[in-house]
Order: structure tokens, then sequence, then C-alpha cells
């Protein structure tokens, strides 16, 4: 699957969730609350990681943690389209200066880069 692709499923996604909340609430979420909601996943996230780690017990093993990553990858989603962020090429340029930062922290790393660029 592309990026678009789970950009297009995420959305219809989110339009499910639109429509219940309307239904249940009288109202959608807000941006805010997305983030609320994706701040909890996070949390979730955090806990199943300790626990493949072995640092916790926390039902669910792997497929718990699947489902969690695949939970904030759809808030980022979501996020991004709610705030009108293109990923593609956000991730892109942050890409690049991370890549330049770290090379230039790496010695010997500029003259190299450079010659394979």
């Amino acid at each position: 699957m592309s990026l678009d692709d789970l950009r297009q499923r995420a959305l219809r996604v989110h339009d499910l969730y639109d429509a219940l909340n309307r239904q249940e609430r009288g109202r959608v979420w807000t941006r805010e609350e997305f983030m609320l909601g994706f701040m909890g996943d996070v949390g979730d996230l955090a806990k199943l990681v300790m626990s493949e780690e072995g640092a916790r017990d926390v039902p669910g093993g792997r497929a718990a943690l699947e489902h969690e990553l695949a939970d904030c990858l759809w808030s980022v989603l979501i996020l991004a389209h709610r705030y009108g962020v293109g990923l593609e090429a956000a991730f892109a340029r942050t890409m690049t200066e991370l890549t330049a930062t770290v090379r230039a922290r790496l010695p010997g790393e500029d003259a190299a880069a450079a010659s394979s660029e």
C-alpha cells in the first residue's frame, strides 16, 4: 500500500467516526481531541513496547503492538489531513534535514556523503 492508499483508507475511517460521533454526541471531534486521542495511543504503544522488551506484562502480545502502531499511524495521517500538512513533502524535507544534521556530526561523513551524491 502506498502512503496515498493509507491516507485514503484512514480518511474513510475518519468519516465513519465523524458519522458515529454526530449520531451519538451531536458533534465531531476537534483537532485537539484527535491529538489527545493520539497521545493516549502513544501511551498504550509505550506500554506495549515495554512488554515486548520484557519490562512489563501487558496482555495482547505482538497483535496488540501491531494494532497500536497502526492506530498511531492512523492518527498521524488524520492530524496531517486536519492541519493541511502534505506528509510526503514534509517527510522528504525532514529526512533531508536529519541526514545533514547527523552526517555533520559523524567524523569523515561529509566528505564521503559529498562524493556519493
